[in-house]
């Protein structure tokens, strides 16, 4: 870049902010104008909202490689469009050449970002408008099954045999920059890796950067697609994986005592935010308020919260801070609900202490039951349905909660079945290893 570039982007930038009013910007709502979506349970964010609603599952036997003799046989696989109308089709969103270089995080990330921008009618042109897009998209662990595959390459057949496109496979930040290459966007670009929080820190992360006026447009979210033997190996080691193999579906079973563990699943989940005041003045529909997030570590245990839930219940509470709301006013609590024994419970005590024993009245559901735990990519697919719940008034069930744990019976975890309900604000949480808690509140827009 020479200096005439540089100066060039930077007076964009000046003019750009010599047109913008600060003072709004800090008090105008952020908003959700787009969202896109990539799951067990398909593609398309109404098509997969229809499906969670009607109680189905996304989880099935891997096919994907031969898992005969290997203790965890099941996953949240995403659907190719062969055997599913709502299934992914890789030739629609990059080319057989392209494919090739990047892996299926990257993959699912441009596929939920072609949606998200679509709905949101988001597509900058100018230099100033490419400068005020930034790029948050979080994961847990990134290209993985490339780091696995290469090793085996590197050990059977040598260093020469190693694809030039290994490193830029497998780094967490390659989804981020893929669609931050793809759709021109140069402002601010990030990638938390925060394990299980990391799509609900990148949401916030997005937040702050409007509010700091880094950026006026934010593309946000997670995605992940871990799925491998050596990936499911370890949390095996970690006791941590659901065994019931013969029982797919019925697997995923978050609050209910007969749980054994999470379903690995893999997907991506994107949103376009924005203040209202900018999509109002480019004709944007909002279609939700991002009214709090709030974030937390535990300092307790790498891999579990303290059994009071204290990390958890600190990261909620700062968020309703930041919304401006009491307890009693959130209507729904999408939960991080694992299904692991640990994690659930550790969750619930958090809940209890934010909302005391009106926590009761408040229904709670962990959609996890139904994809799978999508890792980096949860939080981001999570919000995804907490926004369509808030949108339709309509609580996601928790598939296959037959009998929920004797500390979890008089709460409102919404068996089985999705139903109607009144909702003006909702919570959803994003736990992660290394202790990290996040959390955000949704509520829905103002009347027009």
């Amino acid at each position: 870049m020479n200096e005439y570039d540089l100066d060039h982007i930077l007076h964009h930038i000046r003019v750009a902010r010599e047109h913008r009013n600060f003072g709004a910007i800090m008090n105008s709502p952020i908003v959700v104008t787009g969202m896109g979506i990539v799951s067990p349970l398909g593609c398309g964010v109404e098509t997969v909202f229809g499906r969670l609603i009607a109680g189905k599952s996304g989880i099935a036997p891997i096919s994907q490689f031969d898992t005969a003799d290997f203790p965890i046989q099941i996953a949240g696989m995403v659907p190719d469009s062969e055997t599913d109308t709502a299934g992914l089709n890789e030739e629609e969103v990059v080319s057989t050449k392209d494919r090739k270089k990047i892996e299926r995080f990257t993959l699912y990330a441009i596929k939920a970002a072609q949606e998200a921008l679509k709905q949101a009618n988001w597509s900058p042109a100018t230099e100033a408008e490419q400068q005020a897009t930034a790029t948050i998209i979080g994961t847990g662990i990134g290209g993985f099954p490339t780091i696995t595959q290469s090793q085996k390459t590197l050990d059977s057949r040598g260093y020469k045999r190693i694809s030039p496109f290994v490193v830029t496979a497998f780094l967490a930040n390659l989804a981020a920059g893929n669609v931050s290459i793809r759709f021109g966007f140069k402002g601010p670009i990030g990638c938390p890796v925060t394990a299980c929080a990391a799509g609900v820190q990148a949401i916030g992360d997005g937040i702050r950067m409007i509010r700091s006026g880094e950026a006026e447009v934010a593309l946000v979210g997670g995605a992940e697609a871990c799925v491998d033997p050596l990936s499911l190996a370890s949390f095996h080691a970690l006791k941590a994986l659901s065994t019931r193999n013969a029982e797919p579906t019925a697997a995923s079973r978050p609050f209910d005592r007969n749980r054994d563990g999470f379903v690995m699943g893999e997907g991506a989940g994107l949103l376009v935010i924005e203040t209202l005041e900018h999509a109002q003045a480019r004709g944007a529909t909002p279609l939700a308020i991002l009214s709090g997030y709030g974030t937390t570590a535990d300092a307790f245990h790498v891999t579990s919260g303290p059994p009071d839930g204290a990390g958890a219940a600190a990261a909620m509470q700062r968020a309703l801070n930041a919304a401006e709301l009491n307890p009693d006013e959130i209507d729904y609590v999408n939960a991080h609900g694992t299904s692991t024994p640990v994690g659930d419970r550790v969750e619930i005590a958090g809940l209890r202490n934010v909302f005391g024993a009106g926590l009761t009245e408040i229904p709670i559901s962990s959609t996890k039951s139904a994809i799978g735990h999508l890792l980096g990519a949860a939080g981001g697919v999570e919000s995804i349905f907490t926004v369509m719940a808030v949108m339709n008034n309509l609580l996601p069930p928790t598939i296959n909660l037959d009998e929920p744990d004797e500390d979890m019976q008089d709460l409102d975890l919404v068996p089985h079945e999705g139903r109607t309900h009144q909702v003006q604000h909702a919570l959803c949480n994003g736990l992660g290893f290394g202790g990290v808690n996040a959390c955000l509140v949704v509520s829905k827009n103002p009347p027009a």
